[in-house]
């Protein structure tokens, strides 16, 4: 995806390319290297970098992937803050309320206010999720999923109903997968336009107050609170390893970042990292947080295809100029 996002870049800079004349060798490099520039400090501002909510604090902390605070105030002031989604260069944050017209809230990853009440007078959210344009919110209190689009217009408030004490969501394609820590659960549901079908309410069971869940590939992956657990399953709720990762200090939820899990630990106030087959990467690779619930990592390019989008963003600029140079002149004796 971010490969594709550098190429309509780079076309759109060819097209606004508006030749009088014809460009000297010297412009040409200058324009290489200035595309070059441009398109690589477009992908090293955001890459890899941890966002996690501080519920006790009210705060939103960012951090390197490799745990090193970069703003562990990014946000403040916030009310009993939740579950936290990326899209784009925007965080979309969880906050309660004391009056109970809870909210959610948009920012920039910057830490800028874009919208400090995009979505209101939700009852008792935990989690948040993006899928394309959409926002969904479990609404623990009320037992609701809710659908919005990315500006806070409902789509459906009461999008799913009858949960019971619904904690997070996965998307795969059209289908959502909800963890309900009340009943033990996960339930799967199929997205038709503006509502939902319940595929199978109890396609996962047995948990122990299952919190986050996340899905990469083909297969499930939830965070067990009660037992310090995370299990992995199938998207068909068949089991791979129901205790994958052990020994957590009441986990809340999960983020994926390339071929790692990260996961908050809400009684060791850390952030662990894992790799998808369970080996233990880091137990606190951020620690000293204030009762961490949600968690964000921004994506990660895949190893290689930066500077390869790089290069061939750099070779349409060559092509496009070499076309319109003109054949250069022979002189014969």
């Amino acid at each position: 995806m971010q490969v594709l996002q550098i190429g309509q870049k780079c076309l759109s800079r060819l097209d606004i390319l508006k030749l009088e004349k014809i460009p000297s060798s010297r412009s040409i490099a200058a324009a290489l290297a200035g595309v070059a520039i441009v398109f690589a400090a477009s992908f090293s501002s955001a890459r890899g970098n941890i966002f996690v909510a501080n519920w006790a604090s009210g705060t939103i902390g960012e951090y390197t992937d490799s745990g090193v605070p970069v703003n562990p105030l990014l946000i403040s002031g916030l009310y009993y803050p939740n579950g936290i989604a990326l899209s784009g260069s925007d965080l979309f944050v969880v906050n309660n309320s004391a009056s109970n017209d809870a909210t959610v809230g948009e920012y920039t990853l910057s830490g800028t206010t874009v919208n400090a009440s995009l979505i209101t007078g939700l009852n008792g959210p935990e989690n948040i999720t993006v899928s394309g344009s959409d926002v969904f919110v479990a609404n623990f209190d009320s037992g609701t999923i809710g659908e919005y689009t990315l500006s806070g217009t409902p789509v459906n408030a009461a999008l799913i109903t009858g949960l019971n004490e619904p904690q997070s969501i996965a998307i795969s394609g059209t289908d959502l997968f909800v963890t309900s820590t009340g009943s033990g659960t996960i339930g799967e549901y199929a997205l038709s336009g503006t509502t939902a079908t319940a595929v199978d309410t109890a396609l996962i069971t047995g948990l122990g107050l299952p919190d986050g869940v996340i899905i990469s590939g083909s297969n499930l992956f939830v965070v067990n609170a009660s037992s310090g657990t995370i299990g992995e399953y199938t998207l068909r709720g068949i089991p791979v390893n129901a205790s994958l990762i052990t020994g957590l200090g009441y986990p809340d939820e999960l983020a994926l970042s390339g071929s790692d899990l990260f996961v908050t630990n809400v009684d060791n106030g850390t952030v662990g990292e894992y790799s998808e087959s369970g080996t233990q990467v880091s137990t606190s690779l951020v620690d000293g947080l204030n009762h961490p619930t949600g968690i964000a990592v921004t994506p990660t390019p895949i190893p290689g295809t930066l500077p390869l989008a790089v290069v061939g963003c750099t070779g349409l600029v060559s092509m496009f100029f070499l076309k319109h140079q003109k054949p250069a002149r022979i002189a014969f004796a």
